[in-house]
């Protein structure tokens, strides 16, 4: 069974780490504060789940997501990475992050600069517009007739192809908004983050078909 490697077990990491086991999938969860920090989590999560560094993570997980606040990218270690698909979750903050005038100028969006640091990686942009109670909630089995979707970006579209199966794995559909330059659609600011999966107050949801989340990306603009 394909292994999920997590650099990161914040909100979204966890909860994707959770439908991961719900789905049959060995994770293997890190953090920056050490495993000892993840064995309540990894025993909540039962035995599909072990806590581990970050480089075990990288090493050992067949597909890798990268959750963390954006400032820490560089933290990540790229080497174990090489080859695999990676899902990176992260938003750029500026009041988080610190101003970065590349982001600042749109001239790259925040998933080119983390592909730029994990070489030989195949960075997926995924999971950073959905509430993390409605990633949890809004799970739907393949087929039924509310199952949310999900947008994802990418260059490597065999990577995109095996983070569309995890996605249907774990209860999403996929909506490819194109390479890693197009993923700015579905950043922070715009129609897509956050509000077509419902009111942050309501954290059941509102389920957002393929329709609705092709239409949200349609309509966003840059500047």
């Amino acid at each position: 069974m394909t292994t999920v490697g997590f650099i990161g077990s914040g909100h979204i990491g966890s909860t994707a780490a959770r439908l991961s086991v719900a789905a049959g999938y060995h994770v293997i969860l890190s953090n920056s504060r050490g495993p000892e920090t993840l064995t309540e989590l990894a025993g909540e999560l039962g035995s599909l789940a072990v806590a581990a560094t970050a480089e075990q993570a990288a090493g050992g997980g067949d597909i890798v997501v990268v959750t963390i606040p954006f400032h820490a990218y560089q933290s990540v270690p790229a080497s174990p990475l090489a080859a695999k698909p990676v899902i990176d979750t992260c938003n750029y903050s500026p009041q988080r992050d610190g101003q970065i005038a590349e982001l600042d100028s749109g001239s790259v969006t925040s998933s080119e600069l983390i592909q730029r640091h994990l070489t030989g990686a195949r960075v997926v942009k995924a999971f950073n517009n959905i509430f993390y109670q409605h990633l949890l909630s809004l799970s739907r089995p393949s087929g039924a007739a509310d199952r949310s979707f999900l947008p994802i970006a990418g260059d490597d579209a065999d990577a995109k192809a095996e983070v569309t199966a995890f996605l249907d794995a774990i209860g999403y559909g996929a909506v490819d908004v194109g390479p890693l330059a197009e993923s700015w659609r579905q950043e922070p600011g715009t129609p897509v983050y956050g509000p077509p999966y419902g009111s942050f107050s309501d954290p059941a949801g509102t389920p957002a078909s393929e329709a609705t989340i092709r239409a949200a990306l349609s309509a966003a603009s840059r500047g």
